[in-house]
């Protein structure tokens, strides 16, 4: 068993597994509430931009589909008529100069995956750093009009005008303990201090550890559904369930792995499943099957493999699907706060 996978089982099991790691999490929980307070009182100091900021985060440790909500957003934002700031550490790609602005052809080794997955899909400027205030600093003088931050809920150097927490719907807040006893960054009444929480439903159902009481302004069901697969040799589309009955092939380098190998055999299809940990290379001579084999994948792994794909290489679109009445409540309440307009346009 490998690590991650260990982690996630304890993380994931009865609370005592994790109860020799009970001192460690008693520190780890007093630097956080020590950092919190150092703000709050201002021997440290947020700094604000000149334009509004909004941060899509979570409290867990690995994939709540943050991605996918913050890249919806940004998509919102823009049919808005907005120019959208995306931000993110890089992580994943070894730059480790300046803030950087990232472009659709960039190398995936340098930048990161994610980040290369926001410049590829929309007319954002992407920047990454692992200092959020730089970031913010070159993407405001590149033109962005709103800042989205991909992570970040716990950089606190950066002022936010909106906070949005993304869950898991079906892993909830795990075992209830913060690192390294459990998967959570921060108490869970962080949740309560966060303008909203979107909780992505992968068709896992609802966990027990979403209801905990918690008072939440807003509280928003998004749904993470497979599309089509889409070739990374030709860009041809095709259905999934075209692939059920043959032999294939599934990779996935994200923070939830099996999340993405429920999904394919909830649409029929049989897979041998290799999961890889989170930001992983995807290196054709370290697999572990024919290089001419047919894989599917998901679009975070297919931006670091674009190079060397094979005509049997498939990624697979993950739509990201919130109720109309829902969507226009989360937009409106980030347009209140943040004093931009663009309330009533149609959802994209």
């Amino acid at each position: 068993m490998s690590l991650d996978a260990g982690l996630q089982r304890l993380w994931y099991g009865p609370a005592w597994r994790s109860l020799p790691l009970w001192p460690l999490e008693a520190i780890f929980r007093l630097l956080v509430a020590l950092k919190g307070a150092l703000y709050r009182v201002g021997v440290l100091r947020a700094q604000r931009m000149p334009v509004p900021v909004i941060v899509v985060g979570n409290i867990t440790v690995g994939g709540t589909g943050k991605t996918p909500v913050t890249a919806w957003l940004a998509e919102q934002l823009t049919l808005r008529g907005h120019k959208v700031g995306v931000l993110l550490r890089g992580y994943g790609g070894d730059h480790a100069g300046e803030a950087l602005v990232v472009t659709a052809e960039d190398d995936p080794v340098v930048v990161g995956d994610e980040a290369l997955l926001h410049a590829r899909r929309g007319p954002h400027v992407v920047v990454i750093d692992t200092d959020r205030v730089a970031a913010a600093n070159l993407a405001t003088a590149m033109g962005a009009e709103v800042l989205v931050c991909d992570d970040g809920l716990q950089h606190l150097r950066l002022a936010r005008d909106v906070e949005i927490a993304v869950l898991d719907a079906s892993r909830g807040l795990g075992n209830g303990h913060l690192l390294p006893a459990g998967p959570l960054r921060e108490p869970a009444g962080r949740l309560e201090k966060v303008d909203a929480v979107v909780l992505t439903d992968r068709g896992g159902g609802v966990a027990a550890g979403t209801n905990l009481g918690l008072r939440t302004p807003l509280r928003v069901e998004a749904r993470l559904r497979l599309g089509d697969a889409v070739n990374l040799v030709t860009g041809v589309r095709r259905s999934l369930e075209s692939f059920a009955g043959a032999p294939v092939h599934a990779v996935a380098g994200i923070g939830h792995p099996e999340a993405f190998f429920s999904a394919l055999a909830a649409a029929g299809i049989t897979v041998t499943s290799h999961a890889l940990r989170d930001h992983a290379s995807l290196i054709p001579a370290a697999l572990p099957f024919a290089v001419d084999a047919t894989v599917l994948m998901t679009e975070k792994d297919a931006v670091k493999c674009t190079g060397y794909a094979q005509p049997g290489w498939w990624w697979v679109a993950l739509d990201v699907s919130i109720e109309r009445t829902a969507a226009e409540e989360l937009l409106s309440l980030v347009l209140e706060r943040t004093g931009m307009t663009g309330a009533g346009v149609p959802l994209g």
